[in-house]
């Protein structure tokens, strides 16, 4: 099987949703004239420097993101200023993904870096 281009991404100073939206759509393979949604045939995305990416608006004091356990009462909520980066950042693009069976395959070539690449990763195709 060929190997997948890999795209990366500088995040400085772009905008979380319209980066997210780029991401999501090179990991389907929406930008290859043979896309088929049934078919996985999408590219690896490489994104860094999440904490200097740009976020608009006041969501970063009136975004919540909930987590329930199943138990009665212990709905958890957080904010968008208390979670990393690389966790927004992935559940954007999560929820732009379609709910099938294709979704944790297309979320394993995602690769992200709060910061610079790490020296180990830099020889990313």
């Amino acid at each position: 099987m060929p190997t997948r281009p890999t795209h990366k991404f500088d995040a400085t100073d772009k905008v979380l949703g319209r980066l997210a939206v780029d991401a999501a759509n090179l990991l389907r393979g929406k930008n290859k004239p043979d896309y088929t949604p049934n078919i996985e045939n999408g590219d690896q995305v490489v994104v860094y420097n999440l904490i200097a990416m740009k976020i608009t608006g006041r969501k970063l004091e009136n975004k919540k993101y909930y987590s329930h356990s199943g138990y009665l009462g212990n709905l958890k909520e957080k904010q968008l200023s208390q979670m990393p980066m690389d966790v927004v950042f992935y559940k954007a693009v999560r929820g732009m993904l379609p709910n099938n069976k294709l979704r944790p395959i297309w979320l394993r070539r995602l690769k992200l870096y709060v910061g610079d690449i790490p020296q180990r990763d830099k020889k990313l195709r």
